[in-house]
C-alpha cells in the first residue's frame, strides 16, 4: 500500500465512530512539520502565524516546543482575546481600525504588555489616540517594511501591496514620529516577503512557469536582503533597543533566517500543510489537517457525490483555491460542477470502491481557513481519535 493509503485506512479507523462532516488533525504529522520548520529556522526563534492554525489548543501546543516564541494575529480582537487566554507575546501583522480594541488595549495593563500592534502611516497613531476613552497605557508598536520587488523604476512590482514604506528612509522616518509621540513605544520591525515565502516555485505541469518563479525569487531575495538589513540599521539609529525583526514565512524560513538582521521567523502554514504548499522546492511537509464530506449518491460508474465541500480559499479565484479530493486517491471534481455549497460530485475510478456514508477526505487549499467551516478538530494519533479542541469558531468567535 502506498503511504496515502495507508493514512487513508488509518483515518477511517480512527473516525468510524463519527459522521462526516469532521475535520481532523494528525498530532504526528503537525509536531513532525513543527520540527521540520524549527530545523529550517537555524536557531532563530519561530512567531508562529496564529490565522493558519486558528485552534487556540494548537497554538498552545507549538507555543510550549522548543525553538517557538510568540503568536502573530490578525485582528486586534483576537489580538486581545489571546492576550487574555494567556499568550503574552501577541505581534498583530496588520493595522487595525477598531477603536473599541484600542480603548480596551490601552486601559489594561496586561493587554498592553501583551499585545504589540502595526502601523505604517501617522495617521494610524492618531486613530489608535483618538480611540484611547481615557486609557494610559504605552502601546508597543511595530513598523512594517514593504518588500516587493520594483524592476524598471517601480513600473513592475511583484509583492502584495501592503505597507507604504518600501525605503530604510521612510521607515526611519515614520519610527522618529513614534519615538516623538507619547504614549507609544517602537518595538519592532515587521517584513514580510509574501512573493517568495507564499507562492510555490514547483507547479505541477508547468516547467516554464516554475522555472520563473524560481528565478524571479532569487532576485527578489537578493534585492531585499541588504535593504531589509539597512532599513534595520536606520531604524535602530532611531529606537536602539528595538526588541525584534521578524521575517519570512513558511516558503522561505531558511532564507530569511540567513540573513543577521532578522531575529525571529514567521510561519503557520507548515504546521497544517495545505495544498497550496506541495508547490515548493525549499521544503517537504506532511499533510496534517484534513476534513472529510460523507458520500450521499453514486450518480453512475465512476461517480459518487459527497455532502458539501466547497470551502474556496481566499485569493485570486482560480482552481487552485479549492479545496482537493486526497483519500481515497483516484478522485476528481466534475469540470462542470466543481466543489459545490451543499453537493460536490467526485469522478474516477476509486469511486466505484465507495459505498452510501463512507468518508471522502479532501485538502483545504490553505490552512487555517479550514477552521472557519468546523467547530471542532478531531485530534488523531496513529489510527486512533486521542482528544478533540474546539476552533476558533467553535469558542464562539470569527474574527473576520
Amino acid at each position: 500500500m502506498t503511504a496515502r493509503a495507508l493514512d487513508h485506512a488509518r483515518y477511517d479507523r480512527a473516525t468510524a465512530h463519527l459522521d462526516a462532516p469532521l475535520a481532523l488533525v494528525d498530532l504526528e504529522a503537525f509536531d513532525a512539520n513543527a520540527d521540520d520548520l524549527v530545523r529550517r529556522a537555524g536557531g532563530k526563534p519561530i512567531r508562529v502565524a496564529s490565522k493558519s492554525v486558528r485552534c487556540r489548543a494548537l497554538l498552545e501546543r507549538v507555543v510550549a516546543r522548543e525553538g517557538f516564541s510568540g503568536l502573530m494575529s490578525f485582528t486586534l480582537a483576537e489580538s486581545l482575546w489571546l492576550a487574555e487566554c494567556g499568550f503574552d507575546d501577541v505581534l498583530l501583522a496588520y493595522p487595525s481600525a477598531d477603536r473599541a480594541g484600542f480603548a480596551r488595549l490601552t486601559s489594561d495593563p496586561k493587554l498592553a504588555g501583551s499585545v504589540t500592534v502595526m502601523i505604517d502611516d501617522p495617521a494610524q497613531l492618531r486613530l489608535i489616540d483618538g480611540a484611547r476613552d481615557g486609557g494610559r497605557e504605552e502601546v508597543r508598536v511595530c513598523l512594517e517594511l514593504d518588500t516587493a520587488w520594483k524592476v524598471l523604476g517601480g513600473r513592475i512590482r511583484i509583492g502584495a501591496r501592503r505597507s507604504p514604506l518600501h525605503t530604510p528612509a521612510q521607515l526611519a522616518d515614520v519610527a522618529r514620529t513614534v519615538a516623538q509621540t507619547s504614549g507609544f513605544r517602537l518595538v519592532g520591525i515587521m517584513a514580510y516577503e509574501g512573493h517568495v515565502a507564499g507562492v510555490g516555485d514547483a507547479v505541477a505541469g508547468s516547467p516554464v512557469r516554475s522555472r520563473a518563479i524560481r528565478l524571479m525569487q532569487t532576485a527578489a531575495r537578493r534585492e531585499l536582503a541588504p535593504r531589509r538589513a539597512e532599513a534595520v540599521r536606520a531604524v535602530r539609529a532611531v529606537a536602539p533597543d528595538l526588541q525584534f525583526v521578524n521575517g519570512g514565512g513558511t516558503g522561505s524560513v531558511q532564507h530569511t533566517a540567513a540573513e543577521a538582521g532578522v531575529t525571529e521567523i514567521a510561519a503557520g502554514s507548515g504546521l497544517y500543510v495545505p495544498r497550496l504548499f506541495d508547490n515548493y522546492t525549499s521544503f517537504t511537509g506532511r499533510p496534517a489537517a484534513l476534513f472529510a464530506q460523507p458520500v450521499v449518491r453514486r450518480p453512475g460508474v465512476g461517480a459518487v457525490t459527497v455532502l458539501g465541500g466547497g470551502y474556496p480559499a481566499s485569493g485570486v479565484a482560480g482552481a487552485d483555491r479549492s479545496p482537493v479530493p486526497y483519500l481515497p486517491e483516484g478522485l476528481r471534481y466534475d469540470p462542470q460542477e466543481g466543489a459545490g455549497e451543499v453537493q460536490t460530485p467526485l469522478l474516477g475510478s476509486a469511486a466505484d470502491d465507495l459505498l452510501i456514508g463512507d468518508k471522502v477526505w479532501f485538502r483545504h487549499a490553505k490552512a487555517g481557513e479550514l477552521c472557519e467551516r468546523f467547530d471542532t478538530l478531531q485530534l488523531v494519533e496513529g489510527d486512533r481519535v486521542t482528544g478533540s479542541a474546539p476552533t476558533y469558531r467553535g469558542e464562539g468567535h470569527t474574527f473576520l
